[in-house]
């Protein structure tokens, strides 16, 4: 879909496309990832995003904020669900209290209304919650469906962040509720054999892919890389 700068950015003041000292390639990227999507749900007909990776460390939270903050940016409300109860970080990013939330919600512990939090006009989140035994059965079971059916119909956009699809099956039990995946992937960093296995599991799992955003590269050689990469990568595939 599109490229980023390598530089990273720790909170949401920071990471905010509306931030000017963000850089003008960044800004743009971002913009385009929205135009692409948005078209792609449309034609889905579902208002449901999964962001992922194939490991841990390509930029997939990051990813997700910034994707939310981009939407956001249209005058619509979005909502920001952090599905990560193992590694919880976009509490951290959004500088605001992870507290009760998805896992507190699926075990029958809290109400949806009472955990999503406000963090501008347009955006909102809902955090990950309290750390369960078991985040895999609850994003299976029928309870998260139920949250997603309560939550879609009240906003345009709905960006749910899950753990690495190659590390934990949490991705493969929530994302076929949604219209499908974002991958994200780090050049440097992600292997070809990474992304093919994640993209396997993902269709195994009857689960589409939307797009890709490579993560980390220089705005040098951004646009030249993604072409190539693409083509080696479906070239081996």
């Amino acid at each position: 879909m599109s490229v980023f700068s390598r530089k990273k950015y720790s909170s949401y003041e920071d990471i905010s496309v509306q931030n000017k000292k963000i850089p003008f390639a960044v800004v743009e990227s971002y913009k385009a990832v929205r135009a692409n999507l948005s078209f792609l749900l449309s034609s889905a007909k579902r208002n449901t995003v999964v962001v992922t990776s194939p490991n841990s460390g390509e930029g997939k939270s990051t990813t997700a904020v910034n994707m939310a903050i981009a939407f956001s940016q249209l005058g619509e409300r979005v909502l920001l669900i952090d599905a990560d109860m193992r590694k919880a970080t976009i509490h951290k990013k959004l500088k605001t209290e992870n507290g009760d939330g998805v896992s507190n919600i699926l075990a029958g512990m809290a109400e949806v209304g009472d955990c999503i939090k406000k963090i501008n006009e347009n955006l909102f989140f809902l955090p990950a919650g309290r750390i369960p035994p078991n985040p895999s059965e609850l994003l299976g079971s029928p309870e998260f469906e139920k949250l997603l059916s309560k939550v879609s119909p009240a906003y345009s956009c709905v960006i749910i962040d899950t753990p690495p699809i190659n590390v934990v099956s949490d991705t493969l039990v929530a994302a076929p509720l949604t219209a499908g995946v974002v991958m994200v992937v780090r050049d440097g960093v992600t292997q070809h054999d990474d992304i093919k296995h994640a993209i396997s599991s993902a269709e195994f799992a009857g689960i589409k892919i939307l797009g890709a955003v490579i993560n980390g590269i220089k705005n040098s050689s951004a646009r030249g890389y993604r072409y190539n990469y693409y083509s080696k990568y479906y070239k081996a595939h």
